[in-house]
């Protein structure tokens, strides 16, 4: 038989959300999470109706030193194109009618659940953003890290930028540098469509029970139809296998030089970083967007604690959007609860 509580909630879970005056009580979401990159990330609307194609060169023209009297070869350059697809992150919410009516707290009590509904897909969301991998789950997008996941230049091109910080064993997490720009790194949506999650109360229907009996209840529908696409990949640094045991010891990797390590892949912004990147006089006006840089909340504490050093000149804490961070050569190191401290090696 099966278990009804399990998917729709009863009188049980009723009573354990209501004050003794009878309002609707302050809930204290224990598992909620802070993910930051969620707030960072420009979104653009996808060029096709299930993702985005982005054109990139991958080979320059030839030209060649020319004698007196002799000609020079035809050369071109080369492209390729690459498909980034969306995923449809959706669900439902069916409450029994008689529940939510209870005591006249209806908005309250649906406002209660929708916020559970929204928490639990900010959190898919940003569990995907960095470890979604459509060869294992082809309905989601393609993450950050089955994109850089060598640090062997010979497997892939984009090994230029997976630096490697020494963990070998399976208690590794990683750091990450992203430039969010239109040319660089993004978001998207279908085209056509609306960004965002969208929520919509679709007001009383007749619901059916497991055993298909008929109750009136409140539905709400909840859909994220979005994406990840990474144009240029010169713009995403990975300081990946950072072993978490060590963080405290004396052979601790030197998060400090990883950084400085990772800002130097960046192609335009290599010695002093912003929150803004430009390309030069040459292209005045056009940039290439704000630079953020993530970590969980294991290594945002050694970083913060390497802040209070006096000697450290590169790592201090300031304010970045009216709030107090930790700031690297300008740059804000964000906290993304998503970022395991369980990662394999990366090699």
């Amino acid at each position: 038989m099966t278990t009804i509580g399990a998917t729709a909630l009863t009188y049980a879970d009723w009573g354990k959300r209501i004050d003794d005056d009878g309002k609707v009580a302050k809930i204290i979401d224990l598992l909620s999470q802070t993910n930051e990159i969620l707030d960072d990330m420009l979104w653009v609307e996808g060029n096709l109706p299930t993702g985005h194609k982005t054109t990139v060169r991958t080979g320059l023209p030839q030209a060649a030193w020319r004698l007196l009297n002799y000609g020079v070869p035809k050369s071109k350059s080369t492209t390729a194109q690459v498909v980034d697809v969306c995923g449809m992150l959706e669900t439902y919410s069916e409450i029994d009618k008689d529940i939510v009516d209870l005591n006249g707290n209806n908005s309250s009590f649906l406002l209660s659940e929708d916020l559970a509904f929204l928490e639990s897909m900010n959190q898919q969301m940003a569990q995907t953003l960095f470890y979604g991998n459509t060869a294992v789950n082809p309905e989601r997008f393609l993450g950050l890290a089955p994109r850089f996941s060598t640090v062997n230049p010979a497997n892939a091109q984009n090994a230029n930028n997976v630096i490697d910080m020494g963990g070998t064993g399976s208690t590794n997490t990683s750091m990450w540098i992203v430039v969010w720009g239109p040319s660089t790194a993004h978001g998207i949506f279908p085209r056509g469509s609306m960004a965002g999650l969208k929520h919509k109360f679709l007001g009383e229907w007749t619901l059916t029970d497991p055993n298909g009996n008929y109750y009136q209840g409140y539905r709400t529908h909840y859909k994220w139809d979005v994406g990840l696409t990474v144009r240029d990949w010169r713009y995403v640094v990975r300081l990946a296998n950072i072993d978490v045991t060590t963080l405290s010891g004396g052979s601790a990797p030197d998060l400090i030089k990883g950084l400085i390590r990772g800002l130097h892949r960046l192609p335009t912004q290599p010695v002093s970083a912003g929150t803004e990147q430009t390309i030069g006089a040459a292209h005045e006006g056009l940039t290439m967007g704000s630079t953020a840089i993530y970590c969980n909340r294991t290594l945002r504490t050694w970083l913060d604690i390497q802040a209070t050093n006096k000697t450290n000149v590169l790592l201090k804490m300031d304010q970045f959007s009216g709030k107090p961070a930790t700031m690297f050569r300008g740059i804000p190191v964000r906290t993304c609860d998503a970022i395991l401290n369980t990662e394999a090696r990366v090699v």
